[in-house]
């Protein structure tokens, strides 16, 4: 179970009805497949011992011995295996018959589960046959084995507590009030579901929804299985739809009608996080009965989900596109309060021709549209200095033509170099002191810019760099309001593409050129052919990295070693394990040691699950030592 993954799997063998013999051969053969695959938990359909469409023949007892024989040769056989199985059959026990969920281990009956809510409409006759869960847990006489037997049992293995498992069986999940909801409040982490919904026209696409919904309620791991092909299609057809879903994100699918098994590795240590993290989880141990049990872990190599390595862009377009709309709508909005707060009509921002800028230039556009303000209240500015291009300066002026602001330039060389006299600085040395000279009268000017129009001075930063504190204190760091501070580099150039594709023409051409422009601060001399000399990247790494890094630490909770894990899956086939390594430790010595100027940012909206603002979401002693995330660091072998 390194780093918290637990593979889990979900299969709906081919049964014949009332036939246990059989279907007990076709479990323990699935069981073995599982187990070459290095599975946790495997969960079959709901009473696949015997199929769950037999009628009458549940009160038969024949079949009812036929389960427990089928339910005695799966015990065995998992001697031998390694996954816990989770199989159904009916069980009669004290003059009733329960439909119950057995949880097999190592030669062992760790637990029955009994279904609570048993339905009795439409196509479903159920309570014609099985009695509903009791309250509390018992203990049952399974042919002289002594079984804990109730619906509130959470299942352990020793020593991996994030690993802990509940059972509910179909209509459990579709009651008002499931009793995995109580499973996960007492600590289990995964739910299994052995089901066996039939199958009608939208069944399936409510049945995904009920699944993702309810793992993200539970802030947990859902693994289903539903009766297939097999049952009697007498009255119904069963479709042996799985679904594996984590916190409300599907991982594994098995479509309707289709064969075979799906598995999938569920974050037990994200989950663990995002419960330690969310205060209104409430834990309630009240009634439950917690079996432990020793495990033997497999030594999975693979990882069996995917890792995106862009985790603030979502992959398919359509979402992508909504969710730029939705971003640039909450940016402008929040941009848009602040100025009826403060009652002005114009705003000051410095406009580079680069990425950042030009998106929030954009936002502010949209900021007055809202605002019913004209758009010749934007006070745009350009300061071109030693490190200006031509291609940067030229795209500032016609994107603020295109847009029609107002524009400025303002030339800041000579001033720079008269700050030089003033501090005794040589202008040939292109240190630090000659970098941040330029991006503080940048800032001089802009707010100076501000109180002569009655306005204030629109931010650019984002949150990547705000992150690796890539910004000049009491410079660029500082404005009256930033409405970019929670946008990552990585998502910055879809927000613009956004901009561009629906803006068309010659904003579109535009955007496009700034788009492809190299990422710089432009605060070095271009090259001898004019061109930007000064590419951020190649100074504190790779921002799609650096993004990764950030996301996978704030929002994800990893530590220093399941991130490294997790980027060489991401970028396997971009960087190196030497090149990650290299810049994740870059990202540790920065993100502590700039914590200080995140202490003292200007406001400006949240629009994702990741923000570094000191007074909504990020907390941190500017002066908090690195060394225990680096050491950590130290102790991988590439």
């Amino acid at each position: 179970m390194k780093y918290g993954y637990v593979r889990c799997a979900a299969v709906s063998p081919e049964v014949k009805t009332a036939d246990t013999v059989y279907n007990t051969q076709q479990i323990i053969k699935e069981a073995e497949t599982a187990d070459k695959k290095g599975v946790f938990g495997l969960v079959f359909p709901e009473l696949c011992i015997t199929g769950y469409t037999c009628g009458d023949l549940f009160l038969q007892r024949t079949l009812l011995e036929g389960a427990l024989d089928g339910l005695f040769k799966i015990k065995e056989a998992s001697l031998e295996l390694t996954p816990v199985i989770i199989v159904g059959l009916p069980l009669a026990f004290k003059g009733c018959l329960y439909n119950v969920a057995a949880v097999i281990y190592n030669g062992e009956i760790l637990g029955l589960v009994p279904k609570t809510y048993i339905p009795n409409y439409n196509e479903f006759y159920e309570k014609r046959y099985f009695e509903k869960a009791f309250e509390g847990v018992l203990t049952a006489d399974i042919r002289g084995e002594e079984v804990p037997f109730g619906k509130n049992l959470i299942f352990t293995p020793e020593g991996c507590e994030t690993a802990s498992f509940g059972v509910e069986i179909c209509e459990d999940l579709w009651a008002a009030v499931p009793p995995s909801s109580y499973h996960a409040l007492a600590g289990a982490n995964i739910i299994f579901n052995p089901s066996a919904g039939n199958e009608i026209t939208g069944k399936s696409a409510y049945r995904r929804d009920l699944v993702k919904n309810q793992s993200a309620r539970l802030i947990g791991g859902y693994v289903y299985a539903c009766a297939g092909e097999g049952e009697s299609t007498t009255d119904a057809v069963y479709s042996g739809h799985s679904l594996i879903c984590e916190n409300g994100r599907l991982l594994e699918e098995r479509d309707i009608f289709q064969k075979g098994m799906i598995a999938a590795d569920i974050d037990t240590g994200l989950l663990d996080t995002e419960r330690r993290r969310n205060t209104t989880f409430e834990v309630n141990t009240e009634g439950y009965r917690y079996i432990t049990f020793p495990y033997i872990w497999a030594e999975n190599t693979d990882l069996l989900r995917k890792i995106d390595p862009m985790p603030f862009v979502p992959r398919d377009e359509e979402k992508r596109e909504e969710r730029c709309k939705e971003i640039i709508a909450v940016q402008a909005m929040g941009l848009k309060k602040r100025l009826e707060h403060v009652g002005v009509k114009n705003v000051v921002i410095g406009i580079s021709g680069g990425l950042d800028s030009t998106h929030a230039l954009l936002i502010t556009v949209e900021a007055f549209k809202l605002a019913g303000l004209d758009p010749k209240g934007i006070q745009a500015v350009t300061m071109p200095c030693f490190g200006t291009s031509e291609r940067t300066h030229k795209n500032a002026l016609a994107l603020c033509r295109v847009l029609g602001t107002s524009f400025r330039e303002i030339k800041i060389a000579e001033a720079v170099n008269k700050h030089f006299q003033d501090i005794g600085h040589d202008p040939s040395v292109h240190d630090l002191t000659y970098e941040n000279s330029q991006a503080r009268e940048r800032t001089q000017v802009l707010m100076d810019l501000a109180s002569r129009y009655n306005g204030f001075v629109v931010g650019t930063g984002d949150l990547s760099e705000l992150a690796l504190g890539f910004a000049t204190y009491n410079g660029d760091h500082m404005s009256m309001y930033n409405a970019n501070c929670s946008i990552p580099k990585t998502l910055i150039r879809y927000l613009i593409k956004y901009f561009a594709d629906f803006g068309g023409g010659e904003l579109k051409k535009i955007l496009y050129d700034i788009l492809d422009t190299p990422v710089s601060p432009e605060l070095l001399p271009p090259d001898k052919e004019g061109l930007i000399s000064q590419v951020t990247e190649d100074i504190v790494g790779p921002y799609e990295l650096h993004d990764f890094f950030l996301y996978s630490m704030m929002r994800l909770g990893f530590e220093p070693d399941k991130i490294f894990h997790a980027a060489k899956i991401a970028f396997k086939d971009k960087y190196d394990a030497e090149t990650i390594m290299k810049w994740l430790k870059k990202f540790y010595y920065r993100f502590f040691a700039q914590q200080y100027k995140r202490s003292a940012i200007p406001d400006g909206p949240k629009v994702g699950s990741v923000s570094l603002s000191p007074r909504g979401d990020w907390r941190m002693p500017s002066d908090a030592c690195v060394s225990l995330w680096i050491s950590s660091l130290e102790e991988i072998i590439i």
